[in-house]
């Protein structure tokens, strides 16, 4: 995109001429994007934030809230999100989030969904997280990022992150995906990959964001999974350049999570995190 400045001209004898068609004008300065680089960025190898949950009780409270409620949640979800311990506690150095067959403030369905907004909030840098995932139809477990504020507008102009997602009736599979203006689940235009984790509802599998200026790549256990590469369109495809906050959910049903019905004999389901860890971007190497 290029933006033209027009300049109009001032006669000496301080005689003000229209811009329109006076040839001794200031020309036009023309300013054409800079594309972003990949500038080799690297991450510092020491965590500034994080919870290794390697104590008992409720998750803590200086480092993560929660969205509670049954409101669907804009997908057409059929949990009650709680802080009740039955659906979040931290136990035997783990976070075990759970979603049950209960009947709770109108839903048939209890689970729990926290977040870090404010206290972990980063802009640019490295996630991970290491978990097992719950299984069975109608399962819909995430661990996902969203702006602390709209700046673009709301959903999805101000983009979202989706480090993890399965949904229980296509097993093994894990997808990380990115929703903006432009490419978003509400057009069928996300912008994502998978791959199939055969361990995942069995074994901790460490799922990591490397976020920079250039592009948000997903690994899975190390290994690429996806990358989205900032082309300087500005945000209707790139609303990556604001702070983002993680997301940690089991939800039930849904419009995606839901797609093949629920099977209520699978309950409860948990999904259990080792840690979670965020890494600083460092600056771009001197050349």
């Amino acid at each position: 995109m290029k933006n033209l400045l027009l300049f109009c001209g001032v006669a000496l004898s301080a005689a003000l001429f229209s811009c329109s068609g006076h040839k001794n004008n200031v020309q036009p300065t023309v300013y054409t994007p800079t594309l972003p680089v990949d500038s080799g960025w690297t991450f510092a190898s020491t965590p500034y934030w994080s919870d290794e949950f390697d104590y008992t009780g409720t998750p803590d409270t200086s480092k993560w809230t929660y969205d509670l409620g049954g409101s669907g949640w804009g997908n057409n979800e059929l949990e009650d999100y709680t802080k009740a311990a039955s659906n979040v506690n931290v136990a035997n150095g783990n976070l075990v989030i759970t979603a049950r067959k209960e009947n709770v403030g109108g839903m048939n369905y209890t689970s729990a969904r926290i977040v870090s907004k404010n206290a972990g909030s980063m802009k640019y840098g490295r996630v991970e997280v290491s978990a097992k995932m719950p299984s069975g139809r109608g399962t819909w477990p995430a661990i996902w990022m969203l702006p602390d504020k709209y700046v673009y507008g709301s959903w999805p102009n101000s983009g979202e992150i989706d480090i993890l997602e399965m949904v229980g009736y296509n097993p093994y599979v894990t997808y990380f995906t990115i929703h903006t203006q432009l490419y978003n689940g509400a057009i069928g235009t996300q912008k994502g990959g998978s791959t199939n984790i055969q361990t995942a509802y069995s074994d901790y599998h460490k799922y990591r964001l490397d976020w920079t200026p250039y592009a948000v790549s997903g690994y899975y256990d190390d290994n690429l999974v996806f990358s989205y590469v900032n082309v300087g369109a500005g945000s209707p495809s790139w609303p990556f350049d604001q702070s983002f906050h993680l997301l940690m959910n089991i939800a039930v049903g849904g419009n995606w999570g839901g797609a093949k019905g629920v099977d209520d004999s699978i309950f409860p389901q948990s999904m259990t995190v080792d840690y979670v860890r965020f890494y600083k971007m460092n600056p771009p190497a001197k050349k």
